[in-house]
């Protein structure tokens, strides 16, 4: 058995207001790769899944601990039907499990109901991970049409999985804020009991069972969990022109927090009541993605990387390479439904060197996707 001892560094993102101690960690390396991977183990595995967990911190910032004080007091929960009136179709019913380990919340448009049932019969429609139970609800906005309304209606009636929020227009700033808002008040009153909550889009591939067994062997408290493809030293758009345009009045500082890419992440249930708790005192007109880590910058919360998160890339299919994956975004219902055929047909685990080549393979491939879209674009 391999032992590696290390030190991790004081931490950056929340000095001065937030002290970390630093901790020794003692890693029995071969044993946890062996269950992750099968025989072995990368050493970008290692690093991603060791070396950037968070350290243990003690809140001296007033402001953060006010939050995460409140957090924790928060009950929403004797007012379920006052919040239900936030919802067009509340469905207060749907977690009715009491100890669910982990909910997956898929933002969809109100018309895209192909693309709904596209999820369901794919990798939505499970209802354990490694004999936890799980759920998968869809989360959509309201709309102007009467036929598609009705189509919703009917939609939830059959599956029994759809919320529907009053949010008119999710394709502003302000709109997205707001579903998302939404979203957590929602999980606070009607899904408490949560461990965890996967926030992500109706167009994603999702391997929950994956994302399962990562979230079983992570070496660390399940609290202040905000796990993703996180994105680091993004400057603030200076533009006053754009949409995204950020004063410095609202934020000075050279980079915007550290964020998760909004196309799926994880939170765990008391993130969940910080990053609300939180929005009240995070003005600025942002994407919402950046608006959540600008929340759990404010609750004392640091996102998690994961690679295994594609982000906001579609990853060209590779079955060895997709098992691996948490994530792939930009799927249709088609392309949906034909990946997971071809992974129901093919079965099992792959071994340590197809999980590699398959990697290396989907990597080369969805790069070189890349650049013929970017030669089309030029060439029109």
């Amino acid at each position: 058995m391999l032992l590696i001892y290390f030190k991790l560094p004081w931490s950056h993102e929340l000095k001065p207001n937030l002290v970390e101690t630093q901790t020794l960690r003692l890693l029995r390396v071969n044993s946890f790769c062996i269950s992750q991977l099968g025989t072995g183990c990368t050493v970008t595995y290692f690093v991603e899944e060791y070396l950037l967990q968070p350290s243990p911190v003690v809140y001296t910032d007033g402001m953060v601990a006010d939050v995460r004080e409140r957090a924790r007091k928060l009950d929403l929960s004797t007012i379920k039907q006052k919040v239900s009136r936030d919802y067009i179709i509340s469905n207060p019913d749907a977690c009715r499990k009491p100890d669910l380990f982990l909910l997956a919340l898929v933002f969809s448009s109100p018309a895209n109901i192909t693309q709904r049932n596209a999820v369901r019969r794919t990798w939505a429609n499970q209802t354990q991970i490694q004999e936890s139970p799980i759920k998968v609800l869809f989360f959509t906005a309201s709309t102007e049409s009467s036929t598609i309304q009705q189509d919703l209606i009917k939609e939830s009636e059959l599956h029994g999985d759809l919320i529907q929020n009053r949010v008119v227009d999710v394709s502003s700033l302000y709109g997205a804020k707001e579903n998302t808002l939404l979203a957590l008040r929602w999980i606070i009153t009607f899904c408490p009991r949560a461990h965890l909550v996967l926030l992500t889009e109706d167009s994603v591939f999702i391997n929950l069972p994956a994302i399962g067994s990562y979230l079983r062997g992570l070496h660390r408290n399940s609290e202040d969990l905000y796990l993703g493809r996180v994105i680091q030293k993004e400057s603030p758009d200076r533009n006053p022109n754009s949409p995204r345009y950020l004063s410095r009045i609202l934020h000075p500082g050279k980079y915007i927090p550290e964020y998760c890419e909004g196309t799926a992440y994880i939170l765990s249930q008391d993130v969940v009541r910080k990053v609300y708790v939180a929005s009240s005192t995070v003005l600025a007109p942002i994407p919402v993605d950046i608006f959540v880590g600008f929340c759990a910058q404010k609750a004392g919360v640091t996102p998690t990387h994961s690679a295994r998160f594609s982000g906001e890339r579609h990853i060209h299919y590779n079955a060895c390479c997709y098992r691996h994956l948490f994530s792939s975004a930009g799927m249709g219902s088609q392309e949906l439904e034909r990946v997971w055929q071809d992974l129901e047909q093919k079965g099992g685990k792959c071994s340590l060197l197809k999980t590699y080549s398959g990697l290396v393979a989907c990597k080369v491939r969805t790069y070189l996707d890349k650049m013929l879209l970017q030669n089309s674009k030029e060439q029109t």
